[in-house]
C-alpha cells in the first residue's frame, strides 16, 4: 500500500477500483490527506467515464500570463506531475480557454503572451463523458492531452494519451472477442462452468441458424438425389460467401467502433462492398465454373455454380455491411451479434441460389 504514494492519481484510481473494499481502505489510508480526497472524488465519478480516466494533477496558468511568468512558475513549483505535455490556460473562473505545448513554451520569447501560443487542437471533455468516446477523440484528433471539466465547465483534471490508448486497446480486444461470439471478460483462467455459460447463448443461436440453412437444403432433396455433384459443390458456394461476408463484417464493425462509419457515408460504403463482392464473385465464378465443367464434364453445372457464387458474394457484401449498421441502430452490439446473422444469410442465399438454379437449368 505504501508504494501507491509515488503513483499519479489516475493510476491510483485504476488500481483501487479493482480491489475489494478492505484493500481499498488500506490503499487510501496510505495516501496523504489531499491525495486521498482527490482519489475518493475520482471514484465517485461514473465508471468508465472521463472522470475515472483523468488525473487531477494539472499544470495550469492564468490566461493573461506571459511566457516568462509561466516558465518562472514552473521552475519554482516543487509539485509538478512527473509527466505532462501541456500547460492549461484558465480564466478567473477556472474555465480552460486553451493549452500550450511544453516544447513551444520553452522555445518562445519570454515577453510573448501565452494566448499567442495556444494550439488549435485544444478541446475539453466533461467528467461524465464515456471513456470510449474520449479515447476515440484522442485517436481521431491526434491529441496528446486534454482537460476535463465539471458541470460548470471548470477545470478538474486532465487526460493523457497513455491512458486514452489503454482504453482504445481494450475496446479493440473486446471487439475481436465479440466477433467470435465470446464475452469480453473471458480469459484463460476462467472456470469451465463460467466459460460455458458465457459461450452457450451464441452457440445456441448458431445452432438455430444452421438448422434454418439445413431446411433450405431439404427443399431440394430430389434435386440433390438426381445430381450428386451438387452435394459436392454446395459447400464451396456457402464457404466463399461466408468468407466474403466476414471480410465485409470485420471492416464494418471496426469502422462503427471508430466512428468512421456513420449515417452520412453508410450508403457509399454499402455500395462499395457490393461492388467488391461483384468483382471478386465474377473472378472466382469464372474460375470455379471452369473447374466444375472439367471436374464433372457438364458445362451447365459450371454455369450454375458460377452464377450462384456471384449472387452469394454480392449478398455477402451487402449483409456484411448492412447487418452491423442495422444492429447498431437498434442498440445491439454489432460486434457481438452480427456474425451469426451474416453467416445465416450467406448460407441460406448460397444454398438457395445454387440448388434453385440447378433445379431450373439442369433438370
Amino acid at each position: 500500500a505504501e508504494a501507491v504514494r509515488d503513483l499519479e492519481s489516475d493510476d491510483v484510481v485504476d488500481l483501487v477500483e479493482d480491489l475489494d473494499e478492505e484493500q481499498q481502505w488500506q490503499v487510501l489510508d496510505a495516501l496523504e490527506a489531499g491525495d486521498r480526497v482527490a482519489v475518493e472524488k475520482a471514484l465517485a465519478y461514473p465508471e468508465e467515464s472521463a472522470g475515472r480516466l483523468m488525473q487531477v494533477e494539472v499544470v495550469r496558468a492564468p490566461s493573461h500570463w506571459t511566457v516568462g511568468e509561466a516558465i518562472d512558475y514552473l521552475r519554482a513549483s516543487d509539485d509538478l506531475p512527473e509527466h505532462f505535455y501541456h500547460v492549461v490556460l484558465v480564466d478567473p473562473r477556472m474555465k480552460p480557454v486553451g493549452y500550450v505545448a511544453l516544447g513551444r513554451l520553452l522555445g518562445a520569447p519570454r515577453k510573448d503572451p501565452l494566448t499567442e501560443l495556444v494550439e488549435e487542437s485544444f478541446r475539453t471533455f466533461r467528467f461524465d463523458q464515456d471513456e470510449e468516446d474520449v479515447a476515440y477523440a484522442f485517436n481521431q484528433y491526434h491529441l496528446i492531452s486534454a482537460p476535463v471539466v465539471d458541470q460548470d465547465d471548470r477545470l478538474v483534471g486532465v487526460i493523457t494519451i497513455d491512458d486514452a490508448m489503454i482504453v482504445l486497446d481494450d475496446e479493440h480486444d473486446e471487439d475481436i472477442l465479440r466477433l467470435a461470439g465470446v464475452d469480453a471478460e473471458s480469459s484463460l483462467t476462467d472456470k469451465v462452468i463460467a466459460t460455458t455459460k458465457r459461450r452457450f447463448p451464441w452457440l445456441a443461436v448458431n445452432l438455430v441458424t444452421a438448422i434454418f440453412a439445413s431446411l433450405v437444403i431439404s427443399m431440394f432433396e430430389d434435386t440433390i438425389a438426381t445430381l450428386v455433384a451438387l452435394a459436392v459443390l454446395m459447400p464451396i458456394v456457402a464457404s466463399m460467401g461466408g468468407n466474403a461476408g466476414t471480410q465485409s463484417l470485420t471492416v464494418a464493425v471496426r469502422s462503427i467502433a471508430t466512428k468512421d462509419l456513420t449515417g452520412a457515408n453508410v450508403w457509399r460504403v454499402i455500395r462499395r462492398e457490393i461492388l467488391v463482392g461483384l468483382v471478386n464473385g465474377t473472378i472466382f465464378a469464372v474460375l470455379m465454373g471452369l473447374i466444375g465443367w472439367v471436374w464433372f464434364g457438364q458445362p451447365m453445372l459450371g454455369v450454375v455454380i458460377a452464377l450462384a457464387m456471384v449472387i452469394n458474394m454480392v449478398v455477402a457484401g451487402l449483409a456484411g455491411t448492412g447487418i452491423p449498421v442495422v444492429l447498431e441502430k437498434m442498440g445491439i452490439d454489432p460486434a457481438l451479434a452480427s456474425g451469426a446473422f451474416v453467416t445465416t444469410v450467406t448460407d441460406v442465399v448460397g444454398f438457395f441460389a445454387f440448388l434453385g438454379l440447378a433445379a431450373m437449368l439442369l433438370l
